[in-house]
Formats: structure tokens, C-alpha cells, sequence
């Protein structure tokens, strides 16, 4: 069984394209897309946080005087939690916030993700997006009748003539088809893929 993918508009040289149901009619499964999207946005998570603990702070190798008969409470070093100077009790450490997901859930959610799309009319093909030059108004009037907020186009590479004319346009994004990302496809009001992207995505999500 096949699919079709309409075209950006009528005027749009590519025409629809034929894609498998396979890949573009699976039904919505909304629990794994979310657990999909909370795993891509955990792992882009920093997790940087870092304090120093006594054994981190530079120094307190001595004594800082003897044990007894200074009439001072004993201590052995000056990097001690309750020394100014000192390390942090129960430091923060640099954590990684990465979630596991295996490879085949990563491909039925991508799957699940493009075929609610094709049903909501917000996958559409076309060729004609691309610019001939580096020009970000060439870009603005390719698609200035598409009604969306935020539009992703998904190519099978990203030549600079795309990747200038689009880096001005805040709701526009632009991502090569291998690197298909589940935040993008689903925060996107409007997909523009070309057909060698669909092929590509194909390939990957078989």
C-alpha cells in the first residue's frame, strides 16, 4: 500500500510523491512520542553544574596547628567543609541527563510523528522551496503563502544558499533528513520536505 504526500501548492514543480503506509500510516501512539520528545530534550540537558569538594580546593596539605594545647578546636586541614576556604559538604557534580530509548521505539515514534502529520495536511513535499541564492527575501517569497508559525524544512543536505537565506527567518528551520529530530517535526505547523528527504527518511525509518 502507498501513500501520497500532496505538494507545497499547485504551481509546485515536484508534484505529490508516492511514500509507503508503512511508514506513513501508522496510527498516533501520543505515549511514545512523549516519551520520545522528553528523551531528545533531556539529552540536550548541559548538566554542567559542579562545585568543588575538600579534595577539588588547592591546598590544606599541613596541619593548620597542633592537636592540643592551643586552646582551639582541633583541626586537620583548612580545606575542611567548615573552613571558609574549604570544599563544599555535598557538592553538586556534572550530571548527564541522557535517558535511554532503543533504536527500534526511536523509529515507530518517528513513524507515528510523520503519518499524524500527513493527516493533519502539515506534511507537504516540494522542490521549489529551495533557494538559487544566498538570499533571505529569494526565501521569504517561496513561502510566504504558507500559514504557519513555524515551519521546518527537511533536505537531504544543506548547502549554504539554504543555510544563509534561512538563518534570518526566526520561525524558520532547516534540518537534513538523517538527522530528523522528533522536538522539530512535532512543535512545526508546517513540514516542507523534498522529495530525496522523503527517500531518505524512508531508507532510515524501514
Amino acid at each position: 500500500m502507498s501513500l501520497q504526500i500532496p505538494a507545497l501548492n499547485e504551481q509546485d514543480s515536484s508534484g505529490s510523491v508516492e511514500v509507503t503506509e508503512a511508514i506513513f500510516g501508522q496510527s498516533f501512539n501520543e505515549t511514545l512520542v512523549h516519551q520520545l520528545v522528553v528523551r531528545h530534550l533531556a539529552g540536550a540537558r548541559a548538566g554542567t553544574k559542579a562545585q568543588k569538594t575538600r579534595s577539588d580546593v588547592s591546598g590544606g596539605g599541613a596541619k593548620p596547628w597542633r592537636q592540643k594545647g592551643t586552646g582551639r578546636a582541633r583541626s586537620g586541614t583548612t580545606r575542611s567543609p567548615v573552613w571558609r576556604t574549604g570544599g563544599v559538604a555535598f557538592a553538586a557534580r556534572p550530571r548527564n541527563y541522557e535517558q535511554k530509548l532503543n533504536k527500534k521505539m526511536f523509529r515507530v515514534g518517528v513513524r507515528s510523528i510523520l503519518s499524524e502529520l500527513l493527516r493533519q495536511n502539515r506534511l507537504v513535499v516540494s522542490n521549489d522551496i529551495l533557494p538559487t541564492s544566498p538570499k533571505t527575501k529569494e526565501l521569504n517569497a517561496r513561502i510566504k503563502d504558507i500559514d504557519a508559525k513555524r515551519v521546518l524544512i527537511v533536505v537531504e543536505s544543506v548547502d549554504a544558499n539554504l543555510a544563509l537565506a534561512s538563518r534570518n527567518i526566526p520561525y524558520v528551520e532547516v534540518i537534513e533528513a538523517v538527522n530528523l529530530s522528533p522536538v522539530l517535526l512535532v512543535s512545526a505547523d508546517k513540514v516542507i520536505a523534498t522529495p530525496g528527504a522523503l527517500k531518505q527518511i524512508e531508507e532510515r525509518l524501514a
